[in-house]
């Protein structure tokens, strides 16, 4: 087991980028999304796409504190409004209707790491296992169906928070509901922000960076990926 494990008791785990990545490379910006969109985003430049994604993204997070799919989906047919109108891409209210749908229920969305599901599993022998997450109310089924949720016991979603990490009430929610002091948990999470939000709580972090982007120089104990804890 690795040393930073010693003495502790709980991991907390975030989950894009740590335990599963996006099947089309993007977490909004679906499969199904590029699929109806067809010719129409053709000859748009990328930075203007992404620009357009981050107004639509400024949206979902300034209407943040959510508690079932059907509200999640909603948000996401808005979501692509945005975006379509920001590209001029025109696309229909059924249109609309389709990629959000798909972005909300459609779990192929989401690839796991090879190997994640058994480091989890052998990890919840010796440990408890929660979530910090940014994330949706999907993020159920998401877990299910990359094949980890059995082995959760505790879960602290942005959205039923209303925060996003690095905000101290989502590590202090994780630790309330974990009842284990700071100093005997460790926080996985691909990003050097949020697990200084963790240390400031006295969660110890760990830096993964299995999606290559993560890779920062750090003073935080790194590791590629999670059966690197084993």
């Amino acid at each position: 087991m690795n040393k930073i494990l010693e003495n502790k008791k709980v991991i907390f785990l975030d989950v894009g980028y740590t335990l599963d990545a996006p099947a089309s490379g993007d977490w909004m910006l679906t499969n199904k999304f590029y699929e109806i969109v067809g010719d129409r985003i053709n000859g748009i430049d990328p930075e203007e796409i992404r620009r357009a994604k981050y107004v639509g993204i400024d949206f979902l997070e300034e209407n943040h504190l959510l508690y079932t799919m059907e509200e999640e989906y909603k948000q996401d047919i808005e979501f692509y409004s945005i975006v379509s109108k920001e590209l001029g891409m025109r696309l229909s209210l059924k249109e609309l209707e389709e990629i959000a749908y798909d972005r909300t229920y459609n779990m192929k969305n989401y690839i796991v790491y090879p190997g994640t599901v058994d480091a989890v599993k052998e990890l919840s022998k010796s440990f408890k296992l929660g979530i910090i997450s940014d994330t949706w109310p999907s993020i159920t089924p998401q877990l299910e169906y990359i094949g980890v949720l059995k082995y959760i016991s505790f879960y602290t979603y942005s959205c039923s928070i209303g925060v996003f990490k690095p905000d101290e009430r989502m590590y202090l929610d994780a630790l309330g509901k974990c009842g284990v002091p700071a100093e005997e948990t460790v926080f996985v999470d691909d990003r050097v922000a949020n697990l200084e939000g963790a240390a400031k709580v006295g969660i110890t972090p760990v830096l993964i960076t299995v999606n290559p982007g993560s890779d920062r120089e750090t003073s935080f104990t790194k590791i590629k990926e999670l059966r690197d804890l084993l």
